[in-house]
This record gives C-alpha cells, structure tokens and sequence, in this order.
C-alpha cells in the first residue's frame, strides 16, 4: 500500500511524492517560548513526531526543521511587564521545551531555528517583496503586504478575501498599524520604544523594527532548505488547526510571492485541538495543562503517547481522568509483554508467532500509511499482545520475525512503558529516570560520568533508553555522543547493531 496523506491544501488524501525523493523536507511550526508549552501544543508535536517516525521508517531521508519563535506581541509585552530583555524571557522557556520534549520521547528536529537568529534572512524576503512590488510601506514605517497583489490568497482556508479579517484564528489580534487595506497584514512592524526598551529592534533598509511574526517561518524555512538542497518549496508543513489562518495562510502568499513558486509546500498537515475534560483548554478556565504538570503526577511518557495516538490527528482529543488512566494501564501491559517477549526470545519463530508476526507487520503499516491512523495501528499493537501472551502461555516461542515485528511497532509509536522509575518533580529525577531523558537536560558527559547500576529487572529499559538516546544522537548528526553512548553500552555488556534501514538493535554482548 502507498503511504497517502491529508492535505489541507486540497481537501483530500492524496498518495505522498515527496518532490526529490528519498528526500523530504519537513517544516513544523514549533512553540513560542514566552511561557511553558502545554499539553495542546505537545499533541501537534507528537503527532509531528509520528509522522517523522513513519516516513524514515518507510525509507524516506527526512530533513527536519520546528522553529522557536522568540519574538512576537506577546513575548515583547511580557518582557516589558518584567522589565527584562526578550532574550532573558524566553531563555528558561527554550530550556523547558528541550525538557519536555525529551520526557515525551519526542524525536529532536535536525534545525531548531530561533527568529532572533534569522533577522537577516527576514530581512532580505521583505526587500524582495519591496522590489517585486508585492508589499508596501506604510505612513507608519512598517513594511506589509498587499493581498491584491497576490490572486491566491485564501486557498488554504478557503476563505473569500473580502470576507477576511485580521486575527480570525485567535492566536494573533489585529494589527494596531493603520493599513491601506484592511485584509493586508505585516512583515516588518517600525520599532516603537517599548520594543527598544526589551532589545527587540533590528536596523534595515527600509527602517529600524522587527519582523511580523508570520513572517518568521517563511524566512526561517526557505533559508535553510536553500542552504541545504538549493530547494524553495517544502515537502510537508505542519502545524495545528489554529494555524491555518491567518498564519499559515500568510506564510504561502509572502513565500510564493517571494520564490516565484506556486506553493511554498506540497502538503499541509494539520492537528486537531485538545480539550481538557471536554472543555478549551484556557487561562479563564484555569485547566491549562503542561507535560511538567503530568510528569509531576508521575505520568509515564509512554502512557501519553499511547493516550494521543488513540485518537486520530484531525480529531479532536479530550483528556480526561479516565482516558489518562486507561492509558497508563495499558502503557504498562505494553512494556510487562515487551519483556516477556524478549526474555522468551529463541533462534526461531514458532508457527503461531510467525503468523501473528505477519499479520501485526499488514495491519500496522496498512494502518499508518492511511493517513496516519494511529488508532488502527495501536489496536494492531494490542491484538497481537493478546495472541503473544496466549502463544507463551502455550509454551511457543517468539523468533527474529516476532521481535522485529514488535520491534518496529515499537520504533514508530514508542508507547510502552520501559519499566524504570519516573521522576516525579521536574529537576529530581536520578538514576534510570535520568538516562530515561526525563529528569533534567543535563550534558551528556555528566550521564556518562554518573551512568549508575540499574537492577536487574530494568537493564533491557536502560539499554533500549541508551539506544533510543544514541539513535536521537545520530539523528541530529551528534556522532561524537553517538560513538560514546555505544561505548557505554558496550562497558555494560550491551552491543549495538546498525541496520541498513537506519535502524538499530541492542542485545546482550
């Protein structure tokens, strides 16, 4: 089967062709760091994650970008009510994010683009919508652009233009800049002095401010797959529903109007929101829950992803008491069966593994390549835990086919329970739970050093926790840490082996 995804764009699930394959250029719209990110955010960024998991392990070369937007309205406005420079503000917040990320298992991106980083980059698109006549200045300063200069606007949202108004998605409110057009929106805002007061000021030709926020992204991501691959169209973008417009929407017009290309992406992929026990997650109804919060609960990561991958992306998730705790329960059962079944390992597959080996590998991937449906692919999981257990019940033994078969659902979801202890306050976690990633972002010379005696009963989760954090060291090209945490394995009594596919296996040296 061919891996078909939804697009935004056009309303259907479409057959994925990425534009230079094996290659495939990935750009996610990542957090904004004036404060903790919740769970609402982490759920686009585990479904991110499990769409990156699924192409490489479909033999796709992934190239993976999530911005930090560190400046905008809000950050500027907090950074003045605290009387601290933008930069000071989100500092803790990035480090946060790192944290979190990490706890959720979450795969890191190769680029982690910051705006500050990239003004000059900003800075050149809004001179080249200056020179193409695509944008304008305005009395005030700023620099915006002009919608009628670009025909297409509102295909992604499907909107009518002389219907649009600023702010429709209620992440941004209007400009408070006056406008030749009321639908026209800014790239490059004229500093004012409250933006000076908290250093967020940058000198260009065409006048000192700072960049819009819509149009970060587009500078940030044509950047970089320009440095990289000469490319100025991405494979897929994503990003949550509230992005659609006007932000997304934004970034398409500035970026063709930029590039000269009829899309700035060839697939926009969207998560749905998620309530918390029915209701918007929200500051007014103080229900505004963060991973940190769930990890303080004593939350397993795997139990949370097992939560969001039971509910497709496109729908909405509500978190609930009921739904966490079933989760956990089944987290668990997960990681009990994963140890079972590695203990009963033998040379060969017994008839009845083989059979439900088989059928877990067609149902799992008949699963994800429809759209990424998740919740048909951990019930694939589950259906052969059931006949797993039967079968060792009966006394037959799982093989290689088995364990790689479980081996590669586990790979890609990455819900099981690993059966060491949780930290149960940010910055206290110790022993297994710091080489779990889920205590605090330590250097990794400093795990190394401390790398403590694990019981008997969590030596496979320690190693596959290792292996996990070597394969996320290879991912981002780190193979200096690769190269040490496969010495450590090693001094351990575990030897890793990499796979022409990409992947790696840890067994007993």
């Amino acid at each position: 089967m061919t891996l078909t995804l939804h697009n935004t764009l056009t309303r259907r699930q479409e057959p994925f062709a990425p534009l230079a394959p094996p290659r495939v250029t990935l750009y996610s719209c990542g957090p904004t760091v004036w404060n903790y990110a919740h769970i609402g955010n982490f759920r686009t960024f585990l479904f991110v994650d499990l769409l990156r998991r699924w192409l490489e392990a479909s033999g796709f070369d992934v190239f993976h970008i999530m911005n930090l937007t560190d400046v905008d309205d809000r950050i500027i406005k907090e950074a003045g009510k605290q009387g601290v420079t933008i930069a000071d503000l989100v500092a803790p917040f990035v480090v946060a994010f790192n944290e979190d990320r990490d706890y959720l298992r979450i795969t890191p991106a190769h680029e982690y683009p910051r705006a500050t980083e990239f003004v000059a980059p900003m800075i050149r698109l809004v001179e080249g919508l200056l020179a193409n006549g695509a944008a304008y200045r305005g009395e005030d300063g700023s620099v915006y652009f002009s919608i009628a200069k670009f025909p297409a606007y509102g295909r992604l949202s499907q909107l009518d233009k002389r219907e649009l108004k600023a702010g429709a998605s209620g992440r941004i409110s209007s400009d408070e800049y006056d406008k030749e057009n009321a639908q026209d929106f800014v790239l490059w805002k004229a500093a004012k002095p409250e933006d000076e007061a908290v250093a967020a000021a940058w000198d260009a030709p065409f006048g000192r401010g700072r960049p819009g926020w819509h149009l970060e992204c587009s500078a940030m991501a044509l950047e970089l797959i320009g440095r990289r691959y000469g490319a100025k169209v991405l494979d897929i973008h994503t990003g949550g529903v509230d992005l659609i417009f006007p932000h997304h929407e934004d970034e398409i017009a500035q970026s063709c109007a930029f590039t000269g290309e009829p899309d700035f992406a060839k697939v926009w992929m969207h998560a749905e929101f998620l309530n918390v026990r029915g209701t918007k997650m929200s500051k007014r109804f103080g229900n505004i829950t963060t991973p940190r919060d769930l990890r303080t609960d004593g939350v397993e990561p795997g139990a949370i992803r097992l939560l969001v991958y039971q509910t497709h992306y496109r729908q909405r998730l509500d978190l609930t008491d009921h739904a966490l705790a079933a989760a956990r329960e089944g987290s668990r059962r997960l990681g009990e069966f994963a140890r079972r079944l590695e203990a009963a390992g033998a040379p060969a597959d017994g008839a009845g593994f083989l059979a439900a080996a088989e059928r877990l590998s067609a149902d799992f991937t008949a699963a994800l390549d429809d759209d990424l449906n998740a919740p048909r692919a951990v019930a694939a999981v589950f259906e052969f835990v059931t006949a797993g257990n039967r079968l060792l019940d009966q006394g037959e033994k799982p093989g290689p086919r088995a364990l790689e078969s479980w081996g590669r659902t586990d790979r890609v979801l990455d819900v099981a329970t690993q059966g060491a202890i949780y930290a149960v306050s940010v910055g206290q976690a110790r022993g297994p739970a710091t080489v779990l990633g889920v205590g605090a972002d330590a250097a990794i010379e400093d795990e190394l050093a401390e790398a403590p005696p694990i019981e008997a009963d969590a030596q496979s989760a320690w190693a596959l926790a290792w292996a996990r954090r070597r394969g996320a060291a290879k991912s981002r090209r780190d193979f200096k840490d690769a190269d040490r945490i496969r010495d450590l394995l090693k001094s351990h009594g575990w030897e890793v082996r990499d796979t022409k596919d990409g992947s790696s296996h840890v067994t007993r040296a």
